[in-house]
């Protein structure tokens, strides 16, 4: 009898986590950048404590196959261990991500930018860079390879910059590496402003933010910078 009943309470403690956490983020309720914000550092809350919504992808599918309202969009790297809307969380429709190897801005993805808040109308850009960035090393060690050699060309001032602020010291090694990385992702943030008027006119009018920010692969903690 009382196997009976502690089986009845788990069922019903189950069904009550389930109902507390939810199944998705509503996206239709955030409306401001920094609204967006806050659910982005929530949803990685949830993600680092083990806590994370119960997502319905079979509902969201059918919410979305008429349209989409992403509150956000995410520009980050192509490493496999920085999956987006896992590590924030988020479900079907939630988030718009571009992937490149070290999280840098092109043409393309800045038209991407551009078409997610005129057309589609997110409300925050966030540029997301990670410790322990392949592309990162490859530009600190002035790697060759066909094709990738111009991409790790634009990380490039990054390492100078790191290099500068630690004369002597080789920021190929250790904590630097994560360093050149922020530094990295701050001067992609930089360089979407000067490269897109659009996004530079949303942004003073308040209807978009742009932030940078490190994803910490051993911890699975995102620090916005």
């Amino acid at each position: 009898m009382r196997s009976t009943a502690v089986t009845i309470l788990s069922g019903l403690l189950a069904l009550w986590t389930t109902l507390a956490l939810g199944y998705e983020v509503d996206e239709s309720k955030i409306k401001t950048p920094q609204a967006a914000l806050e659910a982005l550092k929530a949803g990685n809350e949830r993600f680092v404590s083990g806590k994370p919504l119960n997502q319905d992808y079979a509902r969201q599918i059918e919410k979305t196959k008429g349209g989409q309202q992403p509150y956000a969009t995410i520009l980050s790297c192509l490493d496999s261990r920085v999956p987006p809307e896992i590590l924030f969380d988020q479900g079907i429709g939630d988030l718009f991500v571009g992937r490149v190897a070290g999280n840098i801005e092109d043409i393309h993805m800045l038209g991407s930018f551009e078409f997610a808040k005129e057309v589609v109308g997110t409300r925050l850009l966030v540029v997301l860079g990670h410790t322990s960035c392949g592309a990162v090393k490859g530009a600190c060690q002035n790697v060759k390879l066909d094709n990738l050699t111009h991409l790790l060309s634009e990380i490039r001032p990054a390492v100078a910059a790191a290099e500068a602020a630690n004369p002597g010291k080789d920021v190929c090694e250790g904590a630097l590496v994560d360093q050149v990385a922020a530094e990295n992702v701050l001067r992609t943030v930089h360089d979407i402003r000067e490269k897109s008027q659009i996004i530079v006119e949303l942004e003073r009018k308040g209807k978009l933010k742009v932030v940078g920010a490190m994803y910490d692969i051993s911890t699975g903690r995102v620090t916005f910078l």
